[in-house]
């Protein structure tokens, strides 16, 4: 019996949590008919031009239909076989399409007051795609009063050309009144998340930019927001909950990783072992992995779940040990004698405790916090905000308690700069000690916001966060500039040499077709002769070529920390020949007008499609803040574009190379 238990967490595993397992939504795919192909490529095109008639309407307000026409779209490109049920599909997303289209058509959206299960779109900043979500109203829902919101997270799912339709499957339900509504005190949110990322870089945003959708949409009480997920989605829950602990009521992980390196270990057929890293890498899985991040379930309360017989228990174990040197005990609750499935007996005692924090709300000015960062990625919690550090990657804790007329300091550990955000108090403190240093607060404080920081190992207000050195929104590495809006640029001017030229086009182009592939959106990609003043202020610059070819690389070389001719690139005390040498690198942009934005050099993701098409918990960053890349100068269409990286690691918190 034992045995066969065993056997069936194993195999439901294999199902429900690794990508090369994913479940199969149909038998018997075969490729479509010259007569389907051509239907299916003419509804398609009906549906792009139907949409073009509601270009007076903002993308954002036809998201909602143009999320089938994605779907079809993608589905189109890279699917080669089809089940009889996924045909069905592509028929279903074509009618579904037309019928939101006809809808807006007479300005009408009979699906917003609707109850029930809905599939719904926004368009991402990120790179201007319409990204699809699901939605479950309660038969409850009064719009005068708030409500609470649970955003659910799904589990691993490969990703193919029919994921987008699969997804919206599960909650498009037509746009007539449901007959069956659930009968829930809260909506239920499932972002699609870019579908395999486990809800890292632009799936990180993803959630968040689904969350403020339906709050545009919905009455709902931001004070009761919860987290929760199953597999991957608890794997996400852990990483976002505990890096964002001022954001949700409470945390319902079931069954997720929180490493990278134990998770690798994990005895699957498929796994792929993460060994002993370069140093810069294993500084780089400080960023991610959510067992680093232990100590702020101390700000939020994480309800977790696991079967008993999971073959990834061991990974709740980790966290356990992790919050109890923390000084934390966790709630972890574990199904007999399951694998690595929801158990329903142990999913509603895990709601029922999830409840009893929902119904006290978020406490918005706590007495006493104690936040772990080890990035400026993941730097506020509720009142403090952490502004400067020492070393990146490094742990940096910050734990304040706040008395009547008094906030004290009990612990700072890699900090140089922080901010006490007074508006969130009651009222503001008279005084701020730091060990045995005290700092008058009034009238510093009034503005809202107390910045403190550390000079010559002495502590005192400032005026403001200086505009130079790594801070909250721009502190690399390069996979960050792909969270947030980007625009990637080409040159087109006369190349110093053919080589890196040629080379930075085919990044360029493989950058383009993975972002398509995996993260479900066209590159947003310019010429450097059409880059405007706003593209400068709003977005971050990813510019392919060299100061030759490309004119804001031209532009922008003065400030960056290497140097750069026809013959030669010299980064730190090394130099490199030009011609079958590349820089690529992440800086702020010192451009006029481009505050709070990136500039990178001739690189997208650091990680390729190697791993977006394995495992999620491979998504880590490679090259860290920058790398010297040496090309081969015989690269042809052809032939697969590589590059050796020479050097690779992490600019100081000043935007330099480190001494060598």
């Amino acid at each position: 019996m034992a045995r066969q238990c065993r056997f069936l967490s194993i195999l439901l595993t294999l199902i429900f949590c690794t990508c090369p397992g994913a479940l199969s939504f149909g038998q018997n795919p075969q490729p479509l008919t010259t007569e389907q192909r051509q239907t299916f490529d003419q509804g398609l095109r009906t549906l792009q031009e139907s949409l073009e008639t509601l270009r007076d309407q903002s993308p954002s307000e036809i998201a909602d239909a143009t999320i089938f026409a994605k779907g079809l779209e993608w589905a189109l490109q890279y699917d080669q076989k089809f089940s009889p049920r996924e045909v069905v599909l592509m028929k279903k997303a074509m009618v579904r399409g037309k019928q939101r289209i006809d809808a807006l058509t007479k300005n009408k959206k009979p699906w917003s007051t609707r109850k029930g299960k809905l599939a719904l779109g926004y368009v991402s900043v990120v790179d201007n795609s319409v990204q699809p979500y699901g939605l479950i109203v309660p038969e409850s829902y009064d719009s005068s009063q708030p409500i609470r919101l649970d955003v659910v997270l799904h589990g691993s799912s490969r990703p193919v050309g029919l994921s987008e339709l699969r997804f919206i499957a599960r909650f498009d339900k037509g746009d007539e009144k449901q007959s069956s509504v659930p009968d829930k005190s809260y909506i239920e949110l499932h972002p699609l998340g870019r579908v395999e990322n486990c809800y890292r870089w632009a799936g990180e945003t993803d959630v968040f930019e689904a969350i403020e959708d339906v709050c545009r949409r919905y009455n709902i009480d931001r004070r009761r927001i919860v987290l929760r997920g199953m597999s991957m989605g608890a794997s996400g829950t852990w990483h976002l909950g505990l890096k964002y602990p001022d954001r949700f009521v409470a945390l319902g992980p079931y069954c997720g990783y929180v490493d990278t390196h134990h998770f690798s270990e994990t005895p699957l057929k498929n796994f792929v072992k993460v060994g002993p890293l370069p140093p810069h890498q294993e500084l780089g899985l400080h960023m991610l992995d959510s067992i680093d991040y232990a100590a702020n379930a101390g700000v939020v309360p994480a309800i977790a779940c696991i079967g008993e017989k999971d073959v990834f228990f061991q990974a709740h174990v980790l966290m356990g040990k992790a919050m109890q040197q923390e000084g934390l005990t966790m709630v972890n609750l574990i199904s007999p004698g399951t694998g690595h499935v929801i158990d329903p007996v142990t999913h509603a005692e895990q709601m029922r405790r999830i409840g009893l924090h929902v119904a006290k709300g978020l406490n918005r000015q706590p007495q006493q916090l104690r936040f772990v960062t080890w990035t400026l990625k993941y730097n506020r919690c509720h009142w403090l905000e952490v502004l400067g550090l020492e070393q990146h990657y490094s742990k940096a804790i910050i734990s304040a308690q706040l008395h009547d007329d008094r906030i004290e300091i009990n612990e700072l550990q890699n900090i140089t700069r922080f901010a006490i955000q007074t508006s969130h108090l009651p009222k503001i403190p008279k005084t701020l000690r730091i060990d045995t240093t005290e700092l008058s607060l009034s009238p510093a404080g009034k503005s809202g916001k107390l910045i403190v920081e550390r000079r010559d190992n002495t502590w005192s207000i400032a005026d403001k966060v200086p505009s130079t050195g790594k801070r909250p929104g721009l502190q690399g590495p390069i996979d960050d500039a792909f969270s947030s809006p980007f625009l990637c640029v080409r040159g087109t001017g006369k190349p110093w040499n053919a080589a890196a030229n040629e080379y930075a086009t085919a990044s360029l182009k493989r950058f383009a077709n993975e972002w398509h592939h995996y993260f479900r959106g066209e590159l947003p990609i310019k010429d450097d002769t059409d880059v405007t003043e706003e593209d400068i202020r709003t977005r971050n610059l990813i510019l392919f070529g060299d100061p030759g070819s490309n004119s804001y690389i031209a532009k922008v070389l003065p400030h960056l920390p290497l140097k750069w001719s026809q013959k030669m690139l010299r980064f730190g005390n090394k130099d490199y020949p030009a011609g079958n040498h590349v820089p690529a690198l992440i800086v702020p942009n010192p451009l006029s007008g481009a505050n709070g934005r990136y500039i990178v050099l001739n690189s997208g993701h650091t990680f390729r499609e190697a791993e977006l098409a394995k495992l999620n918990y491979l998504l880590f960053p490679r090259w860290g803040d920058w790398a010297v890349l040496q090309i081969d100068p015989s690269h042809t269409e052809s032939k697969p574009l590589k590059e050796n990286v020479l050097r690779a690691g992490y600019f100081n918190e000043q935007w330099k190379l480190p001494a060598e």
